[in-house]
C-alpha cells in the first residue's frame, strides 16, 4: 500500500508570477535594494492605507528601528505579551529598553486590563502582538497610550491582511507597524518584512538608521557631487530588502487577498469540524475585526484526554500531518528567566501554552489535504478522550 503523503505544517504559495519576476530582476543586473523595493513599498502603502512604508530584511528589522527611533534610555520600560516569539522581546532589549510583559485574555492577545496595571512611570511604549493574525483591541490600547503619553508599535508578523473595525491593520494610529514575510507567513518574500507608520519624521529617521545610517539610498545617491557620495548621519544596521525578495513580494501582494480568503475558508472547515467536540477548543475571533488566519491554532481540552499535547503533536505525526506549537512563552525560556523581572506572573499565558497546537493551514491546501487534517484530529480524539461512567447516577471521568 502506497504510503500517504505527509501534510506539512505549511507550505508557501509561489507562483509563475513570483519566479518570472525573480528571473527578470537576477537578469537586470540590480539584485540589491532598488526600483522593485521602491514599488514594494509603494504597493503596500496602498494595502494598508499607510501613509509611509518602509521595506526591510525581517520583521524583526521593522520593530528594532522602529524601537531605535524611541531612543530608549535606560530604564525605559516597554510593554509586550508573553505569548511571542523570542524577537519581539529581543528588539527592545536590544534597542536599550526594558521589557515589561503583560499577561494575555481568552483571545491569546495581550489584555489591555493587564497592560494598564503594568505602566508605571518608567513606561515609553507599548508593543501589543496580534496572534496567530487576530488584532489586538486596539482601540483600549490607543485609549491607554493616548492618557498616558506613550508609543505603540504594533507587531504585526502575522497580521498582514487583516483588518480591525472596518481599517487595515498598519493604517491606524500606533506609531510604527511591523509586518513580516517570513517563509510561513501569509505573504512570503522567504525573508523580508515592512514597517508603516503615519509619522514623516518616523519614517526618514527608520530610513537612514536601515541602511547604515546613511543619508541616501544606494540606487538613488546621485547629488551635485557625482553618485560617489554618501553621508554618515546615524550609527545605523543594514536592515535593507533586498529587490529580489521583492521581485516575490509584488506578486504576492497582488494575490494576498485570495490566499487569505483560501486561509479562511479552510479555518471555517476546520471549525465546522469541531464545534462539537469537548475535547477542543476552537481559536477566537472578533466580530469587529478580519481575521488573517495565519494560524490556526487549536486547543486541547486536556482534561477531557489522556493525553498530553506532546503525545498528541506526535499522534498527528505518525498520521502523516505535520504541527507546530506558538510559542513557549517568554517566562518559560532561561536567558528571559535569568534577566527580565517577571512582576506578572502571566498565568494565562502558562495555562494556554501546554494545549496549544497549531494545524496545517497554507492557501495551497486542497480540500483533501483539509479533509485528512480533520479525521487524523477526531481519530486522536476517539482514542485518546477519557470514558465516561456513570455511577451513582454522577458522571465522573475515568483516568
Amino acid at each position: 500500500m502506497k504510503s500517504l503523503e505527509f501534510i506539512p505544517y505549511n507550505r508557501p504559495d509561489i507562483g509563475e508570477e513570483e519566479i518570472a519576476e525573480t528571473v527578470d530582476t537576477l537578469r537586470s543586473g540590480w539584485l540589491t535594494t532598488g526600483p522593485r523595493a521602491a514599488a514594494f513599498e509603494q504597493e503596500f502603502r496602498a494595502l494598508t492605507k499607510a501613509s509611509h512604508a518602509l521595506a526591510v530584511n525581517s520583521c524583526t528589522a521593522g520593530l528594532h528601528l522602529a524601537l531605535a527611533a524611541l531612543d530608549l534610555q535606560p530604564g525605559d520600560e516597554v510593554i509586550t505579551t508573553p505569548l511571542t516569539f523570542c524577537a519581539t522581546v529581543n528588539t527592545i532589549l536590544q534597542a536599550g529598553g526594558t521589557p515589561v510583559l503583560a499577561d494575555i485574555d481568552r483571545d491569546l492577545n495581550i489584555d489591555p486590563d493587564a497592560i494598564s496595571a503594568a505602566v508605571t512611570d518608567r513606561t515609553r511604549a507599548i508593543l501589543p502582538v496580534h496572534y496567530g493574525g487576530l488584532p489586538c483591541r486596539m482601540w483600549e490600547i490607543w485609549q491607554l497610550a493616548g492618557e498616558r503619553n506613550l508609543k505603540v508599535i504594533e507587531d504585526a508578523a502575522h497580521a498582514v491582511g487583516a483588518t480591525y473595525r472596518g481599517n487595515p491593520i498598519g493604517s491606524g494610529p500606533s506609531d510604527a507597524v511591523a509586518f513580516s514575510f517570513y517563509a510561513t507567513k501569509n505573504l512570503c518574500t522567504g525573508e523580508g518584512g515592512m514597517v508603516t507608520t503615519p509619522s514623516l519624521d518616523l519614517y526618514e529617521r527608520m530610513r537612514v538608521l536601515c541602511l547604515h545610517g546613511i543619508s541616501r539610498d544606494a540606487w538613488n545617491r546621485y547629488t551635485e557631487k557625482g553618485n560617489w557620495y554618501y553621508e554618515v548621519v546615524e550609527c545605523g544596521f543594514k536592515y535593507n530588502m533586498t529587490d529580489i525578495m521583492a521581485a516575490i513580494g509584488i506578486h504576492q501582494l497582488r494575490k494576498l487577498d485570495l490566499m487569505n480568503a483560501r486561509r479562511a475558508e479552510i479555518a471555517a472547515v476546520y471549525n465546522r469540524a469541531f464545534a462539537d467536540m469537548p475535547e477542543v477548543e476552537l481559536p477566537p475571533d472578533h466580530v469587529d475585526s478580519v481575521h488573517a488566519w495565519h494560524l490556526y491554532a487549536l486547543r486541547l481540552s486536556l482534561g477531557t484526554l489522556s493525553i498530553d499535547r506532546a503525545r498528541f503533536f506526535e499522534e498527528m505525526r505518525a498520521r502523516h500531518i505535520g504541527c507546530s506549537v506558538h510559542f513557549i512563552p517568554i517566562p518559560l525560556h532561561p536567558y528571559y528567566r535569568r534577566t527580565l523581572e517577571m512582576r506578572d506572573p502571566c498565568t494565562h499565558a502558562l495555562s494556554e501554552y501546554p494545549r496549544l497546537l497549531s494545524l496545517p493551514l497554507y492557501s495551497k491546501m486542497m480540500d483533501d489535504d483539509v479533509g485528512r487534517v480533520i479525521h487524523a484530529v477526531q481519530d486522536v480524539v476517539f482514542r485518546f478522550k477519557k470514558q465516561t461512567a456513570m455511577i451513582r447516577g454522577v458522571d465522573l471521568i475515568a483516568d
